[in-house]
Parts: C-alpha cells; sequence; structure tokens
C-alpha cells in the first residue's frame, strides 16, 4: 500500500467550494485532472453576501480545461447531503474523494445563543458526519478513497469569542482520527488539514476591516498542502496535519506573501491559562470571518 494516489480520473466533492479555500481546492484538483463536484449554498441564482459563487469555481476549472459539477446544498439539510453525495455518481458514475471543507462560525462565548451554536455544529460537524456516511459505500465500491476535512488553529487554543467553533473543529479532528482506524481496510485514508497560517480567503477579507495583509497567503498555498495530502499512500492516514508544521517538515506550500508568516502556532492542545494579549492578527481577528 506504499503506491501514490494518483487524481487523475478520480471524482473529488468539495464542500464549501463557493469561495476560499474551497474553490481554490476544487481548481487545484481539477489541474490534477480529477473531476470536482463543487458543493455550497451560493449561486448565481441565489448568492449570498459574499463573493463568490459554485457556479462561478465551475467556470474557473473548465476554462481551464477541467471537469466540474456545480451542486447547490444546504449543509443543515440532510436530505440535501444525501442529493450532494449522489449528484457526481449520477454524472460520472463514481465517487473517490470527499473535501469537508465548508464551515461557519458566530462570535460568542458560553452565552452564545443556542440556535447559532447548534447551527455551528450542524455544518462544522454534523454535515462532515453525515457527508462520510452517504459517501461511504461509493468510495468502498472505488476500491480506493480518500476523506479530508479542513480544521483551524481555533481547535487547538482558545481564541476570544470562538469557543463553539473551536469546539467543532476539535471534535472534527477527534473524528478524523477515529474515522482513520475504521477505513484503513477499505483503503480509504482519513486526515485532518488544520489552517494555522493567516489565509487570504473573500469570507476573511470581508471582515477584517483595515488589517496589514503582507504575511497572509492566497487560498491557492493551502489548496496545495490538501492536494499533497491527498496524494499520499494508503498508510498516510488519521493525520491532523499542521500548515505551518507541513510547510516546515515537507518544504511544500512555498509562501506566496509578500513577506512569510513567522508566528510559530501551537502544535497540541493548549493546556492551562495564556496571554490573549500576545496573540497574533489571525488568532485575534481572522478566525471571526470563518477563515
Amino acid at each position: 500500500m506504499s503506491e501514490p494516489y494518483d487524481l487523475a480520473g478520480k471524482v473529488v466533492l468539495v464542500t464549501g467550494a463557493s469561495r476560499g479555500v474551497g474553490a481554490a481546492i476544487a481548481v487545484a484538483a481539477a489541474a490534477k485532472g480529477a473531476k470536482v463536484a463543487c458543493a455550497a449554498r451560493s449561486t448565481k441564482a441565489s448568492p449570498k453576501p459574499l463573493p463568490g459563487t459554485i457556479d462561478e469555481t465551475v467556470d474557473a476549472v473548465i476554462e481551464a480545461g477541467g471537469e466540474a459539477l456545480a451542486v447547490p446544498t444546504d449543509l443543515t439539510s440532510t436530505d440535501d447531503i444525501e442529493a450532494m453525495v449522489a449528484a457526481p455518481v449520477e454524472a460520472w458514475g463514481q465517487l473517490d474523494v470527499v473535501v469537508n471543507n465548508a464551515a461557519v462560525t458566530f462570535v460568542g462565548e458560553v452565552d452564545i445563543p443556542l440556535k447559532r451554536y447548534d447551527l455551528i455544529m450542524d455544518i462544522n460537524l454534523r454535515a462532515p458526519l453525515l457527508t462520510v456516511r452517504a459517501a461511504l459505500p461509493h468510495l468502498r465500491a472505488a476500491g480506493r478513497g480518500r476523506i479530508l476535512s479542513l480544521s483551524s488553529q481555533a481547535a487547538l487554543r482558545p481564541v476570544p469569542g470562538l469557543m463553539s467553533y473551536g469546539m467543532s473543529k476539535l471534535a472534527l479532528e477527534r473524528m478524523t482520527t477515529d474515522l482513520a482506524r475504521q477505513l484503513y481496510p477499505d483503503r480509504i485514508s482519513v486526515n485532518c488539514f488544520r489552517i494555522d497560517i493567516p489565509v487570504a480567503s473573500e469570507g476573511t477579507l470581508a471582515n477584517m476591516g483595515d488589517v496589514d495583509l503582507t504575511d497572509w497567503e492566497p487560498t491557492s498555498v493551502p489548496a496545495d498542502g490538501i492536494i499533497w495530502m491527498l496524494e499520499q499512500p494508503d498508510d498516510y492516514s488519521g493525520r491532523c496535519e499542521s500548515m505551518w508544521d507541513l510547510r516546515h517538515r515537507e518544504q511544500i506550500m512555498p509562501s506566496r506573501a509578500e513577506q512569510q508568516y513567522t508566528t510559530r502556532p501551537p502544535l497540541q492542545f493548549i493546556n492551562g491559562l495564556y496571554d490573549l494579549e500576545t496573540q497574533d492578527a489571525f488568532a485575534r481577528g481572522a478566525e471571526k470571518a470563518g477563515a
């Protein structure tokens, strides 16, 4: 089981593909020869306040010579999730890779309104679980597959105002490690990519205001790291990789920012109190936009 995983000819489902890192993953996977199903709520017919739609992502893939499918999806709906997984199978006859990228957040501590807490957990944690459950028969039928979820440094350290978001991401990492054990006999690798370097996604930029972005990476940089993870052999599984650590350990994802980010993030769960005033800009602000 040591051979790399070739994305050429594979069918890849990416959630949250209307903008940001999700859209970049879709384009990067298509560049490797994959067919990409782009799922999100935002479409040209029903746009959302933030820029970007799945139709625009599909157009970008097609213009680059790839093949893509727009799949309008509300990840709070079980029926929509099942239809989302079925769509690429109906279009192309298979499903090989699932990327759980979609996420939301609302600012709030212990007193966060329960409706907002429930929505965070529904989209960030419940939807990935339901997506995996619906996808498993197809991944098993393919004989080999990949599941990758996106996490955040908020999973490992408390970011003011993002308690519920951090809880959802830490649980997603925990789900990753258990699914990897369960699905290894099926040659389905399950991994998690933790964004802990500032990334300038559309959602972040729309909510950050006047922030120095000289050391923020474009979304194509984490997309490169995610593609690298998907292409690893089957026994590369159960990993919750830090973007920072992966960049320095494997010498991948070279910086495309004006100035390379140099603040090392925590690589294990914070235990005890720490000085909130020393947090970098990404910790203080970017994740309020769901980066």
